[in-house]
C-alpha cells in the first residue's frame, strides 16, 4: 500500500537535502512513499489507517511505535530484528554481537508490542560470525537474511499456519545507542576486548585514539603472539608496523588513519611519524 520511512535530510557538504535509500528504492517501484517526521502525530495515524493495511513490516525505522499504530492492521505490526532475541534487545545488536565475541547471531521476526523488542518471536534464523566480520558485513548479510525470512514467513503467518512464541526473560540482554564517544579505545583493556571493539564500532562512529593531539583512527587490527612489558597505551615497534600495549597483552596494529589523512598500513604509518613509536596512545 505504501512505504513508509524518515524524512529527507541534509546530507553531504553542501547538506542539500537528500532521499533515504529507502524512498530511492519505493520510487523507482512506483510505490507510493509517507514521510512523517514522528508516527506518535495524530494526522500521520490518520494517513496509516486512511491505507487500511492488512499488515507493516517494520525493519530499522528508529522509532517505538505507539499502541494506536500497532493495532492498526488485523495481522499486526510485523519487525525484523538483527539478532537472536531475546539476546541483543535495542539498537546496536550487531555491534553487540561483534563486542561481546559472540560466536552467532542471526534476524528475528517479531510481533511488535510497545516495548522495546519484548513482543514474541514468529520466526528466526542463524548467522554466523565470521573472525573478520565488521558491523558492515555482519549487517549487509543480516539484511539478505531477513528480507528471505520475511518473504518464507509473512504468507505463513497471514494463514494462521504459525504463531508467535514469547520471549524467554531469562535470556534477556540489552544494547543501546551507540554513539560517536563510545569508538574510543581504552587501552586499560585486553587485547581480545579492543580488537572485538574496532570491528564493532566499524564503519561507524569508528575505533578511535590520540597520538600528539590528533585523532588516530584503528581500522583494522589484531591480538599479537607476543607478551609485551610496557605500560598500557604504549606503541610498540613490530615486525609488521607496530602494536599498541593493553591491559592484557598487545594490539597489532594493521591500518590505521591519523586526523587529516589517508588510510595506511602499520608499516606505512610508523616509518613516516617520528617519536611515535615509545609514544602512550591518549
Amino acid at each position: 500500500m505504501a512505504v513508509v520511512t524518515q524524512p529527507d535530510a541534509p546530507a553531504g557538504r553542501g547538506r542539500a537535502l537528500a532521499q533515504s535509500a529507502v524512498k530511492h528504492a519505493a520510487l523507482e517501484l512506483g510505490l507510493p512513499v509517507l514521510q512523517p517526521p514522528s508516527l506518535k502525530q495524530p494526522e500521520a495515524v490518520a494517513e496509516l489507517s486512511a491505507l487500511r493495511p492488512d499488515i507493516i513490516f517494520v525493519a530499522a525505522f528508529g522509532q517505538i511505535l505507539r499502541r494506536a499504530v500497532l493495532d492498526l492492521p488485523p495481522l499486526g505490526c510485523l519487525n525484523a530484528h538483527a539478532s537472536l532475541l531475546p539476546r541483543w534487545r535495542g539498537a546496536s545488536p550487531a555491534n553487540a554481537a561483534i563486542a561481546a565475541g559472540d560466536s552467532e547471531t542471526g534476524v528475528s521476526l517479531m510481533k511488535m508490542d510497545p516495548g522495546l523488542d519484548t513482543g514474541p518471536v514468529i520466526a528466526q534464523r542463524h548467522e554466523s560470525i565470521l573472525p573478520g566480520d565488521t558491523t558492515a558485513t555482519l549487517l549487509a548479510r543480516l539484511a539478505e537474511l531477513g528480507a528471505a525470512l520475511a518473504r518464507e514467513t509473512l504468507p505463513a503467518w497471514a494463514s494462521g499456519e504459525i504463531a508467535a512464541v514469547a520471549q524467554d526473560p531469562r535470556l534477556v540482554t540489552t544494547c543501546g545507542l551507540i554513539k560517536k564517544e563510545h569508538g574510543r579505545l581504552d587501552w586499560s583493556r585486553p587485547a581480545a576486548a579492543l580488537e572485538r571493539h574496532i570491528r564493532a564500532m566499524t564503519p561507524w562512529p569508528g575505533a578511535t585514539t590520540s597520538w600528539a593531539g590528533k585523532q588516530m583512527r584503528i581500522l583494522r587490527a589484531r591480538v599479537a603472539e607476543s607478551v609485551v612489558d610496557a605500560p598500557a597505551g604504549m606503541v610498540v615497534a613490530m615486525a609488521g608496523g607496530f602494536g599498541v600495549v593493553c591491559g592484557n597483552g598487545t594490539l597489532e596494529i594493521v591500518e590505521a588513519q591519523l586526523e587529516g589523512r589517508k588510510p595506511m598500513s602499520a608499516t606505512d604509518l610508523a616509518r613516516g611519524q617520528r617519536g611515535l613509536i615509545g609514544a602512550v596512545l591518549g
